[in-house]
């Protein structure tokens, strides 16, 4: 009886110390999405890194080692809206920025919404809003649990903050290239907050823009050195600088444009970050925060210059030191006991595609195919304009025609998927008529009924070989596949009691709004189909 009575004590006291390791859920979320991040940039240029921005979160917190999304759309917008509702497209219906409106045959843009003005901006430049997100969001559980929590979405472009931020976002900010401002539409604001018109007025974005781009390393100490299509050579032996005024040649009107194509627009966007966290006074209370950055510069100078260019290599050594300037300063304005920061991104990216290269791919041709295939339908049913559209994978028909001529819309879808098949880089053609009505549950099929919504998504629905991208004439390197160099991202933890980890289960992006509704004790979005990450949310509850 003693015996067991000592067992009982060391019970209670292993208990009592479990209970009390437990952190206090963080007075402030900040969600970092690092755009077009693939997981392997970790292991490529992980020996460059610096001690506090990506090692802190691989050193000291929790990394999950196979993070994917599930689905084919993986884009910007879809992406962030999975991270942030916790369902995949298939259920928030989010695919890109724009898509075909069936009964009209028109262009419907994601964020674009008349009912509301540009504030910071011409007004008819900022007509946005969420409107279009009709599932709610991990934010906006925060408000409904606790109207005086806080949820403010940064990013330099408009669709990025918008989406991320959901619907009831405090303030979603982004940056006007034509004025040089940060913005907002009236949506979320009627003027901009005294802070942010005075930190505009104070023209920061001028010496940024004017700011000369060195490399951040000694030229050696780079893994891709081949392909640099802007980085004289001279750059690339002694690491000089160069000025962004003179490679980027823009109407004036314009001019800001260059700053997301480029590194500063991180550096930019770093400095807004902390000045949201001090103005908007996030984390100082009981109502726990939420901070949702995105940072588009990455996206864009992959596109740009290619996942292999020293350009891309050099945008991850600066912005790793951009975290951790972020990181140490929002320690220090609200308390690192009090911070939980979690890295991730919205989509990996191809591998670069150039002319003669050795490993299999191609650029398909987007405008050849809709002709050819709108030419195969004419000599099936007559002359007509069959083809609406063809966007993020999606071929539209025109279902308008269609209905009046009395045809059978799945025998057409059919028939112009078989054809497809017959493209070069074409990998599968599924009908949207299939994707309605059957349930694949694994391989291919299944990721692309996953990024399907019946209301977005085109008649068509096409997968391209691995390596192969559509032809755009000014990216090297896009996303939008189901592969692995698409699909797998990273996700990294930080915060107070995590300590470090490595999660090798497989985790699905869905997973992460679940997991942080549950640190925050707080409701999931009402879509979500993800689960908890149980090894990250006992660290809160136990």
């Amino acid at each position: 009886m003693r015996k067991y009575h000592i067992f009982s004590l060391l019970a209670c006291l292993t208990t009592a110390a479990a209970t009390q390791a437990a952190p206090a859920p963080p007075k402030l979320v900040v969600q970092i999405v690092v755009s077009q991040m693939r997981y392997d940039y970790l292991q490529r240029f992980g020996h460059n890194f610096a001690e506090n921005g990506f090692n802190a979160f691989l050193r000291n917190g929790v990394t999950c080692t196979n993070a994917r999304y599930g689905y084919m759309n993986t884009t910007t917008p879809a992406g962030l809206a999975t991270l942030t509702t916790g369902s995949d497209p298939c259920s928030h219906g989010i695919l890109s920025e724009h898509w075909i409106d069936y009964t009209t045959n028109g262009d419907v843009r994601l964020i674009e919404d008349d009912r509301y003005f540009g504030v910071g901006c011409v007004e008819t430049d900022g007509q946005y809003s969420p409107a279009k997100l009709s599932v709610s969001t991990l934010g906006d559980e925060l408000k409904k649990n606790d109207p005086r929590s806080k949820v403010v979405s940064l990013a330099l472009h408009p669709a990025s903050a918008i989406v991320a931020g959901g619907n009831l976002a405090d303030a979603a900010y982004w940056f006007d290239i034509h004025r040089g401002n940060w913005s907002t539409s009236t949506y979320y604001l009627q003027r901009l907050p005294n802070w942010v018109e005075k930190y505009n007025e104070q023209r920061a974005v001028d010496a940024y823009n004017d700011r000369v781009w060195n490399i951040s390393l000694p030229p050696s100490s780079y893994v891709c050195t081949e392909h640099s299509d802007i980085v004289p050579d001279s750059v690339r032996r002694n690491g000089s600088g160069f000025s962004l005024s003179a490679l980027f040649r823009q109407k004036p009107d314009v001019d800001y444009a260059k700053l997301s194509v480029t590194p500063v627009g991180t550096d930019m966007l770093t400095d807004f970050a902390k000045q949201t966290v001090v103005y908007e006074n996030l984390g100082k209370d009981e109502h726990p925060d939420l901070l949702l950055i995105t940072v588009d510069p990455t996206r864009d100078i992959s596109e740009s210059y290619g996942t292999e260019s020293m350009e891309n290599e050099d945008a991850y050594y600066r912005l790793d030191r951009n975290l951790a300037d972020l990181m140490e300063y929002i320690g220090v304005q609200v308390g690192k006991e009090n911070v939980l920061f979690v890295l991730t991104s919205d989509h990996g990216a191809s591998d670069t595609y150039r002319e003669g290269g050795k490993m299999p791919g191609g650029l398909f041709n987007v405008m050849q195919f809709k002709v050819l295939i709108n030419g195969f339908l004419n000599t099936q049913y007559g002359t007509a304009t069959w083809v609406v559209d063809y966007d993020n994978r999606s071929l539209y028909l025109n279902r308008r025609i269609v209905f009046e001529k009395n045809l059978s819309l799945a025998e057409m879808q059919t028939k112009a998927a078989a054809f497809a098949l017959q493209f070069r880089g074409v990998s599968e053609a599924v009908t949207a008529t299939a994707l309605q009505n059957s349930h694949f549950s694994g391989g291919a099929l299944s990721k692309i009924q996953k990024g399907f919504y019946p209301k977005h998504s085109g008649d068509i629905v096409i997968n391209l070989m691995p390596g192969w991208i559509e032809d755009t004439g000014d990216r090297v390197s896009t996303s939008g596949s189901l592969y692995e160099y698409d699909t797998h991202v990273p996700l990294l933890w930080y915060g107070p009691g995590l300590g470090k980890e490595t999660i090798h289960d497989p985790v699905d992006m869905t997973d992460v709004a679940p997991t942080l509704a549950r640190i925050l004790g707080i409701n999931r979005p009402d879509v979500a189909t993800g689960r908890e990450i149980i090894p990250l949310t006992t660290k809160y509850t136990d």
